[in-house]
């Protein structure tokens, strides 16, 4: 149970027939079978394609949530920041990967404490200079910590470019005493969004077959290699067939959100259905074909094109930003609304939009049955 200001007007609503639509808005909501069913479904595609899950908690941020998933048969959890992982340290997570590189003295110092009380922490190197910082941190903290050598598939955001620089850093990791080379990520998040399945598939196998050739190099030095992650829900059913990576980093299939659905599926439908939404009432209503809601600016990500109405609307209605608390509604066909009527909202992009909430409203049907905190939120350090 979350102990935020929200979750504390909305707690006498769980369990109460119909007490999803009493909710104090905005407020974020999870469709509980769809989230299930969503796990279900990545769970059992990996297993049947021979590979690990290793899903990215930077979406839900959500100790509840990660729990679920290793349960679910994760072989660990992706954090892109140390307050995430320290956050689902907190709440008993052991086996974690911070897939961005920690090179502040204080962040380093932090990284040591963590590594000293979880079963499993790894983390990602890119350059030499930070290397050399965490085999200093590590010696100082009295307990090796495990490293992966993070590769820029081309998107140039982190990651060292497969070649001889590389190699050598690998080494370096490799022969240190304070360090376990564990493995690669090369993460392609340019790749993710790419609308055309053929083009995002034939991109995205390139991408692969690099991950591959460095990890033959490595093979031909002796360096053992036990991981290789990397890939995302855009490309969940792709980069298996390259048979390359050991694990798979996909986590916004859980949600699922405005932009991913605009992707191209490379079968004949989606596998994975939206399961978050943001819901809002009406709160405003005196002009035909125009509405005014209260969720505006504040309440989702706006990286992305407005939130697509999921439900409650009239026929047609599109919804706009009508300020920093408001949204807006506008519609062709004369259909009256009413003042109070509650909507839902896909959100544009689900990551961020999480970000913006202390937690997470549960349903099941129009009834509210749990309510779980977002124990990372705001964690941007």
């Amino acid at each position: 149970m979350s102990t935020g200001r929200l979750a504390r007007r909305n707690e006498a609503l769980i369990g109460m027939a119909g007490g999803a639509s009493a909710l104090e808005t905005p407020a974020l909501v999870l469709d509980l079978d769809r989230f299930d069913a969503n796990m279900t479904t990545m769970s059992q595609h990996c297993a049947r394609a021979g590979i690990g899950l290793r899903p990215h908690t930077k979406t839900h941020k959500s100790v509840q949530i990660a729990r679920r998933q290793m349960a679910a048969g994760a072989v660990g959890l992706c954090c892109a920041k140390l307050g995430e992982a320290e956050a689902l340290a907190n709440g008993g997570l052991q086996k974690l990967l911070l897939t961005s590189p920690v090179v502040s003295a204080r962040g380093l110092e932090r990284l040591g404490q963590l590594n000293a009380r979880i079963e499993e922490l790894l983390v990602v190197v890119d350059h030499p200079a930070n290397a050399r910082a965490l085999m200093a941190s590590a010696e100082a903290a009295g307990k090796v910590q495990g490293v992966l050598l993070d590769l820029d598939p081309g998107l140039h955001r982190t990651g060292i470019p497969p070649g001889p620089e590389a190699l050598a850093l690998v080494r370096a990791l490799h022969e240190s005493p304070f360090l376990d080379f564990r493995g690669l990520q090369m993460y392609a998040g340019h790749l993710m969004h790419i609308a055309d399945a053929g083009k995002r598939r034939d991109r995205s196998l390139a991408t692969m077959a690099q991950l591959e050739a460095f990890a033959a190099l490595l093979a031909e030095e002796r360096i053992p290699v036990s991981i290789l992650t990397g890939g995302g829900t855009g490309t969940f059913d792709i980069d298996p067939q390259a048979a390359v990576l050991t694990d798979l980093q996909a986590g916004s299939y859980l949600f699922m959100d405005r932009q991913y659905n605009a992707v191209e599926p490379t079968g004949k439908s989606h596998p994975f259905m939206t399961s978050l939404f943001v819901q809002t009432r009406v709160i405003s209503c005196n002009h035909p074909g125009l509405a005014t809601t209260d969720a505006g600016l504040k309440a989702f990500a706006t990286d992305d094109e407005a939130p697509p109405i999921a439900r409650g609307g009239p026929q047609g209605a599109t919804y706009f930003f009508f300020g920093d608390e408001q949204g807006g509604l506008r519609w062709d066909s004369g259909e009256p609304i009413a003042l109070g009527t509650v909507l839902a909202a896909v959100t544009p992009h689900c990551d961020p939009t999480v970000n913006l909430y202390d937690e997470l409203h549960v349903l099941q049907g129009d009834t509210l049955v749990d309510i779980w905190p977002i124990e990372g939120r705001g964690q941007s350090a």
